[in-house]
């Protein structure tokens, strides 16, 4: 009969490390802690936006409403056209994002793949518009959208915001972690550049692409100074300058006040929530290719 082998067991395999160590528990401490600095006042405003107003200024301070109600949001519903600032974000902020992704990969794929003279010098203007506050633009901008008759258009809204030179930077660095190995295989087949850029990398790069999106989309939605600027016709606002102009019509009332900010954001939670995989994920690729 034949014998069995039993597998050996390792027993100098070293110590084991202890499953919870001191930073360990620092790092899970930290990220509550910071959990919860940005998780109360969240709370805090969607538990003030269900009080009735005289409670929102009651002391002392209670956090769970006595009676909660709806009121606060009924009348910021009833004061503004909110579906209507609601469809123009949306406009706004996918036409933005879109046309952005457009100019950052063909910008980003230019300086990282291709050579020409003054790229470099080129290259360093489009990183020093980085350090220039878009404030300083605004008048300019606007003479430029009413000498083109933008004002009062989605176009208007949206063409001052689709140069965004960080996108274009994070996108060339993503680039030059790839290997040219793909578009030399690529160019043996007879692809054209075009081709290589839309059938080669952007494939590749969809997981940056997707967490630059996201990040355009939620910049574009928040954008309050430029639209605010632009826009003097109320059905062409978009949600933060229309909720603005609500809030200045009902003065200091707090419950008002929150139920605005929690509906201007509700729909960017929405979006983190179902793209954070992506976004996440694009963001460490980024940091590695980078």
């Amino acid at each position: 009969m034949a014998a069995v082998t039993l597998p050996a067991t390792t027993r100098n395999s070293g110590p084991v490390e202890p499953r919870w160590n001191f930073p360990k528990v620092a790092s899970v401490v930290g990220a509550v802690i910071l959990a919860a600095i940005w998780l109360v006042p969240l709370l805090w405003a969607l538990d003030t936006s269900l009080k009735p107003e005289p409670e929102t200024t009651r002391t002392p301070i209670t956090w769970l409403p006595e009676a909660p109600t709806l009121a606060a949001y009924q009348g910021v519903i009833d004061q503004g056209d909110l579906l209507r600032w609601f469809l123009n974000s949306t406009i706004v902020a996918v036409l933005v994002t879109a046309l952005t992704l457009l100019v950052s990969v063909l910008a980003a794929y230019g300086f990282s793949r291709t050579e020409f003279p003054g790229r470099r010098v080129l290259f360093g203007l489009m990183i020093a518009g980085i350090l220039v506050p878009p404030q300083v633009l605004i008048v300019p901008l606007f003479q430029e959208m009413t000498g083109l008759g933008l004002v009062d258009t989605y176009w208007g809204i949206v063409l001052p915001q689709v140069v965004a030179p960080v996108m274009v930077f994070v996108l060339k660095k993503f680039f030059d972690g790839i290997s040219r190995d793909y578009e030399d295989a690529a160019r043996v087949d007879g692809a054209t550049r075009w081709r290589i850029v839309w059938s080669v990398m952007v494939p590749m790069s969809r997981p940056i692409l997707v967490a630059v999106g996201i990040f355009t989309f939620i910049g574009a939605w928040n954008n309050f100074l430029w639209p605010f600027i632009v826009t003097t016709d109320p059905s062409m606002m978009t949600i933060p300058v229309g909720l603005a102009n609500v809030q200045g019509s009902y003065g200091l009332r707090y419950a008002q006040i929150m139920a605005s900010a929690v509906l201007g954001g509700l729909p960017l939670l929405i979006v983190f929530a179902l793209f954070q995989r992506h976004v996440v994920r694009g963001v460490g690729d980024a940091g590695i290719k980078g």
